[in-house]
């Protein structure tokens, strides 16, 4: 259509009575009598019939005048006020001349506006249609339809178009709701893969936008969220409660009867008391200390519900003007900096300010037109609009000193005090109870009317940012999808370059460490059989003849400094080479040492010995694998072995027993076993003596040296033999003979210590003597006999001990390893273990990185796909 043809149109449309010509309208209110009655007639009765032509229109101005240069949409929009404005100035001068033909007028208005509201969605269906056939050419040859022609111009005009963001389209975002549709599943997928994204970690290069809220503290903030989810969930507090960014993500749920809240860092699950979520946020901010006070690090909440659109928010601490008493002198600065770094492109900032402030003072204004100095991605929001006039408040909405593309939204974001305890009954009475104060509000006020063209309440604002946010995700769909390839090829290489491409997981690791560790265990396993059974249980054994012979035989300790009264002829050890074989003292004690040694709990004390000795042996080989790391797969290793020793221990303690009952009645020891115990006593003796002589100089450096233990132990003996009296109250309290009573006590220690050396060194003569080797002078070697007794009960019980728990524990290790490390440790503790090792840590990271990626790249892919199916959509919304 060319600009001639595009002018003249122009000029007949100039040219209808009541659209371009307001005098029109003073003629007729200047006719006389039945003139009045006949021209509210024709309003009423072709007001139906005007108002579509006069939308068609006054749309069809800006496509008219687009054809002749792209300034011409900017001056179409300026026409189409002005006209308004002379309409409604001319008809409120022709209704205020005359009341009553202004009531008829008006009747017939309410008349007709009903229907208006009913086939709106049909007339803007059919003006666009009609545009867009109108604009396609006519019908070529055989019937087809030749495809649209567009000018340069009005290419132009497209592109100039994208650039800004359309408020009307904002304000009627649900009139299309298959545009609607499209929209919620774009935000919702984009918002997935920011999610996926935010698992890769920190990248400047690897974002999609979010709504980012900024304000002074008290402006109204935490309300307008609370408004928008529906529930009071943020920290709230006199001091300054909000420390960290809260990356808040709502996820539209449809299906869902129920508002749950969820922290993904912190794992605690699906939380539907959203007072518990305002306690667990206020506790994580306030865990900042007031030294610090603001920190980076962000929390990510995500809640999910039906009645919230699909968005991402990030509420960001309040700006300050001074810092408290207990706050840094820095505070203010650092708010502003970590503001300035999240309200960065491509994020949309939503400047939240109060109403009954200056916006000339707005800290969120002040901070937006530092990076947002054209105001394209910046949102104002006027909080508190019924503590100023109206008046006020809709200059401040229609403000032209901060110019805003995206315009500001007026909201009134607290419910009425009186009925917030009924509104605390459901999920979704909050955020009824604020619109419906809204309205009632706004409503009351004509300043806020439909006339005024003006952006009021959080319903309107809700639809807004959801225009928004899709309109900013949908322009990065190529500049993030580019992103994610050029990132996703460098991880590739790398995962090439430093694990050949290696596949690994967290349970492969766990797999392989599994079986390196029943590798060590089977080494063990034949390191330790019937040789260091027999080994052990002797050792045990030998102690407890030792004990027996210092009770039985040896000299015992000195209690106190007292005469020592003399032994009776016959029990005089030094004496017993020299004793009749007969003699019924030294067979008595004998016979009892040996009955004590059969008798001393042999099965118990074997079992302990072996099940301490394997669960010691044990530990140590998971303290050299890979479990040593990690706590809980170390301590199921180690349970898992106890249970099994656990459950054999009775069983193998009653088996030996039994084992080496017959030796409880009857001992028969053979000129072998007779030969053997006495090489192995001498030795023992030699050790004993060896401990005893060890001890003895210990003692010496203890005291203070050689000479002053020699002159304590001579004042000892004199004690003993009854040359020094020495009381024994005043020996324990202040000492005696010019020795304090700690002096004493090493002195008598000393004392035992040289007694039992001089006796070990008489038996271990008498061990080695002719006497002793026969087997019939028993009685007179009785440390040869209870070795050999030892070592006869040591061959029984571990033939026992072998079947019974060696083998058992051998058996079932394998599979109680399976069943404790591989079956009952969940994923997250499964991976938790393969993080503790650097390299399979980093190994590990490099594959969620790529799967990630790879993840992230695909959605991309299927939304740039899809967009790239609707080129009429692109093309109005601006969609790349």
């Amino acid at each position: 259509m060319s600009s001639r043809i595009l002018f003249r149109q122009a000029q007949r449309i100039g040219a209808q009575p009541g659209l371009l010509r307001p005098t029109a309208w003073r003629r007729v209110a200047r006719t006389n009598g039945p003139a009045y009655h006949n021209g509210v007639l024709v309003r009423n009765a072709s007001f139906s019939r005007f108002l579509p032509k006069l939308a068609v229109k006054f749309l069809r101005i800006p496509a008219m005048f687009g054809g002749v240069a792209v300034e011409a949409g900017n001056y179409a929009v300026d026409v189409f006020n002005s006209t308004k404005d002379a309409v409604s100035g001319t008809a409120s001068t022709l209704f205020s001349s005359a009341s009553d033909i202004a009531k008829q007028t008006m009747l017939g208005f309410e008349k007709t506006r009903d229907e208006a509201k009913e086939t709106v969605n049909e007339w803007m269906q059919d003006i666009l249609k009609s545009s867009s056939t109108e604009g396609s050419g006519g019908d070529g040859p055989n019937g087809r339809r030749e495809p649209p022609k567009q000018s340069k111009v009005a290419a132009g005009t497209a592109a100039a178009a994208a650039l800004a963001y359309d408020q009307s389209e904002t304000e009627t975002g649900n009139d299309d709701p298959e545009r609607d549709e499209q929209m919620m599943a774009l935000t919702k997928e984009m918002i997935e893969i920011r999610n996926i994204l935010q698992k890769i970690g920190k990248s400047s290069t690897l974002t999609l936008p979010s709504i980012v809220v900024i304000g002074s503290q008290s402006s109204g903030k935490s309300s307008v969220l609370e408004a928008i989810v529906g529930h009071e969930f943020l920290p709230k507090g006199l001091n300054m409660v909000t420390r960290r960014p809260i990356e808040l993500t709502l996820v539209n749920t449809p299906a869902s009867t129920t508002d749950y809240s969820e922290f993904p860092d912190l794992g605690l699950g699906k939380i539907t008391d959203f007072s518990s979520v305002q306690r667990t946020l206020t506790e994580l901010n306030l865990a900042v200390p007031d030294s610090v006070c603001v920190s980076d690090d962000p929390i990510r909440l995500t809640i999910y519900s039906p009645n919230v659109p699909d968005l991402s928010l990030i509420d960001l601490p309040g700006y300050i003007q001074v810092a408290g008493e207990n706050q840094p002198l820095e505070l203010k600065q650092k708010i502003s900096e970590l503001c300035d770094k999240y309200i960065k492109a491509p994020n949309v900032i939503l400047a939240v300010s109060a109403a009954d402030v200056d916006l000339a003072n707005s800290a969120a204004l002040r901070a937006s037109r530092r990076v947002d100095p054209r105001g394209e991605r910046t949102i104002g929001v006027v909080t508190k609009m019924d503590l100023v006039d109206p008046d006020r408040g809709a200059s401040i909405l229609n403000d032209r000193q901060y110019p805003l593309r995206l315009g500001y939204v007026g909201v009134v974001a607290k419910a009425p005090a009186q009925s917030h305890g009924l509104f605390k009954k459901g999920p979704a009475n909050l955020m009824a109870a604020i619109t419906k104060n809204e309205e009632a509000y706004f409503s009351a006020h004509d300043e806020f009317g439909p006339r005024a063209g003006l952006s009021t309440g959080t319903t309107t604002l809700r639809k807004k940012l959801i225009n928004v946010l899709e309109q900013t995700m949908s322009a990065s769909l190529r500049t993030t999808g580019e992103a994610i390839e050029r990132e996703l090829k460098d991880t590739a290489y790398k995962f090439k370059s430093q694990f050949n491409d290696r596949p690994i997981s967290a349970e492969t690791y766990l797999s392989e460490c599994l079986d390196d560790f029943k590798h060590s265990f089977r080494k063990f396993k034949d390191s330790f059989g019937l040789p260091q059974l027999e080994e052990l249980l002797k050792n045990e054994l030998d102690q407890k003849i030792l004990d027996l012979l210092a009770e039985r035989y040896w000299n015992k300790p000195i209690r106190d400094l007292s005469v020592t009264s003399p032994e009776p002829i016959e029990s005089d050890l030094a004496d017993l080479p020299k004793s009749k074989p007969d003699s019924p003292y030294w067979a008595r004690q004998l016979e009892a040492s040996a009955s004590s040694l059969t008798e001393c709990g042999v099965g118990h004390l074997s079992t302990v010995a072996i099940k301490d000795a394997l669960e010691s042996h044990f530990t140590d080989l998971v303290d050299q694998s890979r479990f040593r790391d990690n706590p809980l797969a170390r301590r199921a290793i180690v349970e898992a072995a106890a249970s099994i020793l656990n459950e054999r221990f009775y069983p193998t303690v009653d088996g030996v027993e039994h084992a080496i009952k017959p030796y409880k009645f009857r001992l028969n020891i053979d000129d072998r076993e007779w030969k053997e115990g006495r090489e192995h006593s001498a030795g023992l003796l030699q050790k004993e003596l060896k401990l005893c002589e060890s001890a003895l100089k210990d003692m010496e450096k203890t005291v203070g040296g050689g000479r002053k233990l020699k002159d304590v132990m001579s004042f000892v003996d004199k004690a003993r033999r009854g040359d020094v009296i020495v009381d024994g109250d005043s020996e324990a309290r202040t000492g005696a003979g010019g020795f304090s009573a700690d002096l004493l006590a090493e002195g008598r220690k000393a004392v035992f210590l040289r007694d039992r050396a001089e006796i070990l060194h008489m038996r271990l003569k008498a061990v080695k003597s002719r006497q002793c080797g026969d087997i019939k002078n028993k009685a007179y070697c009785p440390e040869v006999f209870l070795d050999a007794v030892a070592r006869k009960l040591t061959s029984t019980a571990i033939l026992f001990l072998d079947v019974e728990l060696l083998s058992e524990f051998y058996g079932n290790m394998s599979h109680a390893l399976d069943v404790q490390i591989g079956r009952k440790l969940s994923g997250d503790e499964v991976e938790r273990f393969a993080m503790r090792d650097p390299k399979v840590r980093r190994h590990l990271e490099m594959i969620r990185r790529k799967d990630l990626l790879e993840q992230a790249l695909e959605k991309m892919n299927n939304l740039r796909r899809r967009e790239g199916k609707e080129p009429e959509r692109r093309s109005r919304f601006g969609l790349r």
